[in-house]
């Protein structure tokens, strides 16, 4: 039986030159695998919830939207594919991750955990779709525009004593400590965050961008990417059941919206 019967991700093909990508979006596990997790982590508390929703804007915008299906539990779609750290030294998950971001195990018991030809198959079925989608859109949009943009959408609870220390700013922005984009791109983007009354920000903190910025991200070839690893605070209920709340959301809409709008402007630009 194959790993999974669902596609890996759901895409809308826009007309500007930006694809938001949200590889953790996804929380679908399939039966096989569901049946081996923990309590805990049948829940899946690890998920990105409610980034489609958060950026309902993205569309009207025109912009490319790629959404994982599938959750970060069955694989990792912001990690490499050999599963090497992308913070050595530090405590992360990995490609097929056996411990949730509060340190329990994922799944009931140590011989539930996939072996190497049970990733593989992981890889070949979620993995590998994903990616090539993602670079066939970058392709299309550089071709089309001259230019492209990769805007990796991310979201985590605010605090997660196994990763950092107090409470993240609430917008976390990564470029791989400038290598991702342009200079000029970032500092427009991060304006808008420093008029955001009320909210804190921080560019290449803990987070300096995952598999997907720093691989996408080639401002030589007209390829700009960036991460933003948002706190969930700003916009839903961190615990159970993890609800969008909607009176939240609405303080933090706006300034993404003018973010994505900056991010445009300079690519528009850039292409000109």
């Amino acid at each position: 039986m194959p790993i999974t019967d669902r596609p890996a991700f759901h895409f809308h093909r826009g007309s500007a030159p930006l694809l938001l990508s949200m590889p953790h979006a996804g929380t679908y596990v399939p039966p096989a695998i569901a049946a081996r997790l923990s309590d805990d982590a049948r829940h899946v508390p690890d998920t990105d919830w409610h980034l489609e929703r958060l950026y309902d804007f993205a569309r009207e915008l025109g912009a490319s939207i790629l959404v994982a299906t599938h959750s970060r539990y069955v694989i990792d779609l912001n990690r490499p594919p050999d599963g090497a750290s992308l913070y050595p030294g530090q405590a992360t998950t990995g490609l097929c991750p056996t411990n949730t971001f509060d340190a329990t195990s994922v799944y009931r018991t140590q011989a539930d955990e996939p072996d190497d030809a049970e990733i593989a198959e992981r890889r070949e079925a979620v993995w590998r779709p994903y990616h090539a989608k993602l670079e066939e859109e970058l392709k299309r949009l550089r071709a089309e525009h001259g230019v492209a943009g990769l805007w990796d959408a991310h979201s985590i609870r605010s605090v997660l004593p196994q990763f950092f220390e107090g409470k993240l700013p609430d917008l976390n922005f990564g470029t791989n400590k400038g290598a991702t984009c342009d200079g000029a791109m970032t500092q427009a983007v991060t304006a808008v965050a420093e008029q955001a009354a009320g909210y804190t920000w921080v560019l290449n903190g803990r987070y300096t961008g995952g598999y997907i910025t720093r691989h996408y991200g080639r401002p030589q070839d007209n390829v700009h990417a960036i991460q933003l690893e948002m706190c969930q605070s700003t916009y839903m209920q961190e615990t159970l059941p993890f609800d969008y709340l909607p009176d939240v959301a609405a303080g933090i809409q706006p300034h993404l919206k003018r973010m994505i709008e900056a991010m445009l402007r300079f690519l528009r630009s850039a292409a000109a």
